[in-house]
């Protein structure tokens, strides 16, 4: 990032290099205005530009499929038949959260709700990934834990869309730098409304909440690390309101399903500047915009501030030109503020006019995708190599393995959640069928049929700090897996990919080699990627994050009334456990574990690689066994291993279980290989 010093150039201080200002000296022919200069800066920022990961994005055949589309690529569709289409995605909202953690999650969980909703979907269901610093010794830490999880639930809560499912991990390297990953989950009944603004001469509404000063220049503060100077950075942090988000949600809903919507896009990381510069570049126009129309907190404000505010709950729609009364008299009933900005033009320039004078003239297609793409440079981090050579040989055996068993239950990263999800309403709209805790996902009856959806989001830092390429592989295995134990056929992904500085060489090989780690799962496993964001420079004084892509999968069953749970029920039983053999899983397993870093009090060792076509003939064995009723509960081997896998199915009921744990031959021999021959007997689906 360019040097934010006293005497640093005007744009050095909004985050723009002299390379990028070079190119918009040269494309404008002129010095921008105020405006301009803010405008470009919010959208050529890492967190909008995605100058620094965009090449390597391209590994996600779909997703860059739904790049490269025309204004369809705020979030994932799936069709499930019946009529209904899913639509998720999921987005970090790490540093507000770190600054100001109630409002920064908060605000989190409204912004991915409308991304869902501005595609002309109902929000059905929330899910998050948390991870934090060492609560256990630090304070500021569980005050952001405290804080996040608080806001979360806050805004949820109001705005009717149950929390149904996430993870939370807790790592010394994540302490003052929280990571937060919103995903939203929707049902869509009719076509998907675009972001594109097309018809030249139809009226552009603005829609929702009045803006405000906060949140101004949110998306630059987003793109740039954390320092002892972030606190000042309060105002980049958006508040929100989740009364006024769900009256906008039910406002938008029924304005898109009248038809007088043409496109519509909701004001998010750079507010006014995204929505009309992206909706016109999306549909090949321009826009002529009077920000004296804008429903205003402070009439003060300018048109910098005002074209930077990213106040919450509010929209950018253009309307079919003769049916402006019919969105006027809908956002009218629902106590909304809708007022006519301006209009949809054909020269491809966004045209801002405040007070009479054009405070901003540029083009759309420049602006959105002119941005310079960075060339970064790829080292390999010394520790990779180092793990890669990890041996057992160095670890001391156990005596006391009941002892070790209760000190991983203790684990923060392992222990219950309870405490955090009862805090979430997780039945508002009736259709959660398996709740938090209850399931290795969740899971949603889709009402007007016996259909359900199954939902997670998954990631671990220790694995992909240890080998990144390895890592980004298990973050879609452990997704999918956890999917599968639900009884759903995992179907589709979303994820948010979390790291520092891409300028450090050893960050962006972190990066290129996970990325490159998911996008290889997701072939071989044949779960389309269909969305995505990325979220760099999560680093403080003390260092950067552990390395953490999460992936949010969705997967479908066909009675969502045979879904599995993950714990025992009262009662008899055989408990089985089911996997191939793929050479030495012992001591692959143990490697960059949780086991280690509890028990044994180091972190060493890499994790051990998926094999693709066990995964997936896994995937076929649980939704074939749900389907038929031939098994009760499922529950997947991850953190803590076996041990805690079956401890955890215990909790639930107040059961127990005996486990005879033989030899590696012996398991192959009389478990696994009469179970393979019995599920033969299972008709195809």
């Amino acid at each position: 990032m360019p040097p934010k010093t006293a005497d640093a150039r005007p744009y050095e201080k909004v985050g723009l290099s002299a390379a990028e200002y070079s190119a918009i000296l040269d494309r404008l022919g002129r010095e921008p205005t105020e405006t301009e200069l803010g405008m470009f800066a919010v959208l050529w920022s890492e967190h909008c530009s995605y100058k620094s990961s965009k090449s390597i994005l391209k590994r996600f055949r779909r997703y860059k499929e739904s790049v490269e589309g025309a204004g369809l690529e705020n979030a994932g569709v799936l069709d499930v038949g019946d009529g209904i289409g899913i639509i998720f995605k999921v987005e970090s909202h790490n540093h507000p959260s770190a600054v100001e953690p109630y409002e920064g999650s908060a605000t989190g969980v409204g912004g991915i709700i409308r991304d869902i909703l501005t595609m002309g979907a109902r929000p059905i269901a929330s899910l998050n990934s948390l991870r934090f610093g060492d609560i256990e010794r630090n304070g500021d830490d569980r005050r952001l834990f405290d804080g996040v999880v608080r806001g979360i639930g806050g805004y949820g809560n109001c705005v009717g869309v149950p929390t149904v499912g996430g993870e939370v991990f807790f790592h010394e390297r994540y302490s003052g730098n929280p990571l937060v990953n919103a995903m939203c989950v929707g049902r869509l009944e009719g076509p998907v409304a675009t972001a594109a603004a097309t018809g030249v001469g139809n009226p552009v509404f603005y829609l929702g909440s009045a803006t405000g000063r906060d949140g101004i220049h949110g998306a630059t503060f987003a793109s740039e690390a954390l320092d002892e100077d972030s606190e000042a950075s309060r105002p980049n942090v958006q508040i929100g309101d989740p009364f006024a988000g769900k009256l906008l949600v039910e406002a938008t809903l029924e304005a898109v399903a009248s038809g007088a919507i043409v496109g519509i896009q909701d004001m998010g990381a750079a507010g006014l500047t995204c929505s009309t510069c992206e909706m016109s570049q999306k549909g090949g126009t321009g826009m002529w915009i009077d920000l004296d129309k804008v429903p205003l907190r402070d009439p003060t404000m300018t048109a910098h501030d005002i074209m930077l505010s990213e106040t919450q709950e509010r929209m950018l729609a253009v309307v079919a030109k003769g049916r402006e009364s019919e969105i006027f008299r809908i956002f009218e009933k629902w106590g909304l503020p809708a007022a006519e900005l301006g209009h949809v033009t054909n020269d491809g320039t966004v045209t801002i006019v405040r007070h009479g004078k054009t405070e901003a003239s540029v083009s759309a297609e420049f602006i959105t995708e002119g941005c310079p793409i960075l060339d970064l440079r790829a080292k390999t981090p010394e520790n990779v190599k180092v793990a890669a050579h990890f041996s057992l040989r160095n670890v001391k055996p156990i005596s006391d393995h009941a002892g070790a068993l209760i000190r991983l239950l203790r684990s923060p990263s392992i222990a219950s959640k309870r405490w955090i999800y009862s805090q979430y309403d997780q039945t508002v709209q009736t259709q959660t069928a398996i709740r938090p805790g209850d399931g290795e996902a969740a899971v949603l009856a889709l009402r007007g049929t016996k259909k359900g959806i199954a939902c997670t989001i998954d990631g671990n830092g220790r694995w992909t700090l240890a080998n990144p390429a390895v890592g980004g592989k298990l973050a879609v295995c452990e997704a999918a897996r956890n999917i599968a134990c639900t009884g759903a056929r995992p179907v589709a992904a979303t994820n948010c990919l979390n790291f520092g500085d891409p300028n450090d060489p050893e960050v962006f090989f972190q990066f290129s080699e996970a990325v490159k780690g998911i996008a290889g799962a997701c072939e071989a496993l044949d779960i389309p990627m269909l969305s995505g964001n990325v979220s760099f420079y999560n680093e403080s004084d003390g260092g950067e994050i552990l390395p953490t892509p999460t992936v949010g999968i969705v997967g479908t069953i066909s009675d969502a009334s045979k879904a599995l749970a993950n714990h025992f029920p009262a009662g008899h039983g055989y408990v089985y456990m089911v996997y191939g053999y793929d050479g030495d899983v012992y001591q692959g397993g143990l490697g960059a574990s949780e086991f280690l870093r509890i028990v044994h009090g180091f972190e060493s060792g890499a994790p051990q690689p998926p094999n693709f076509i066990i995964e997936s003939a896994l995937h076929e064995v649980l939704v074939q066994a749900a389907e038929q009723e031939l098994v009760d509960c499922a529950h997947d081997i991850s953190d803590g291993g076996f041990a805690v896998a079956l401890a955890e199915m215990c909790f639930k009921n107040d059961t127990g279980c005996h486990a005879i744990i033989d030899s590696q031959e012996h398991y192959q021999r009389h478990i696994l290989e009469p179970l393979i021959e019995g599920m033969k007997s299972i008709p195809d689906q």
